[in-house]
């Protein structure tokens, strides 16, 4: 049964994008970049939401360009081979090589984790917050890019009870940017953060 893995990049204090929406802060060099490559490549499927469906599907056409360097063009060939899993209740259809899902993302993800042979990685914030609230997401992994946004759209959403974590794995870049790899441990005691829960529902329908 495959994994779910939730990578992202993110500022130092936890924003995967700026107020403003922009997240250029976080264009990788090549060193991080062949890191991303590899580690789509150990994916299975890869699980969107529409905002980062939409987000990603540039790179059905922007590896064609010859004058890229070729740790990019590697990326591109490695994403239009896998399984791309699109849950979202707006949109009308997606691009080729992806599929569209409206029913249950939980019901989705049972059935994804016994059809493919490999990890699943989740992306986007949206759905990720959905997973992360019903306890399914089995790796946090993130990439932490020297810079303070102060604000924007949250790695994790609010959780009570709060999830424990173990590391698995760190590693340093040049560029002074850090990979934390953590394992879900187990959720803390309900009363040992108390505070309102917010319905995963509601983070699977922002996403759509």
């Amino acid at each position: 049964m495959g994994r779910l893995i939730y990578l992202m990049n993110t500022s130092l204090d936890g924003y995967v994008e700026g107020p403003d929406g922009r997240f250029d802060w976080s264009v990788p060099d090549e060193e991080i970049h062949s890191f991303h490559n590899d580690q789509a490549r150990s994916m299975a499927a890869f699980l969107y939401g529409r905002r980062l469906y939409e987000t990603m599907k540039v790179w059905e056409d922007f590896g064609n360009d010859p004058s890229l360097p070729d740790y990019v063009k590697e990326y591109a060939r490695i994403w239009r081979q896998k399984p791309k899993i699109v849950f979202s209740t707006s949109l009308a259809q997606v691009a080729k090589g992806h599929r569209l899902v409206r029913g249950d993302p939980a019901a989705e993800l049972a059935r994804l984790r016994h059809e493919e042979d490999g990890d699943l990685g989740v992306g986007g914030p949206g759905l990720a917050s959905a997973f992360a609230r019903l306890g399914l997401i089995d790796e946090y992994r993130l990439v932490l890019s020297p810079v303070l946004l102060g604000g924007g759209k949250a790695y994790a959403p609010a959780l009570d009870p709060p999830i424990r974590l173990k590391l698995l794995e760190t590693r340093t870049f040049a560029s002074g940017a850090v990979y934390l790899r953590y394992q879900k441990a187990q959720a803390l005691p309900p009363d040992a953060a108390p505070g309102p829960r917010r319905p995963a529902s509601t983070e699977i329908a922002q996403s759509s």
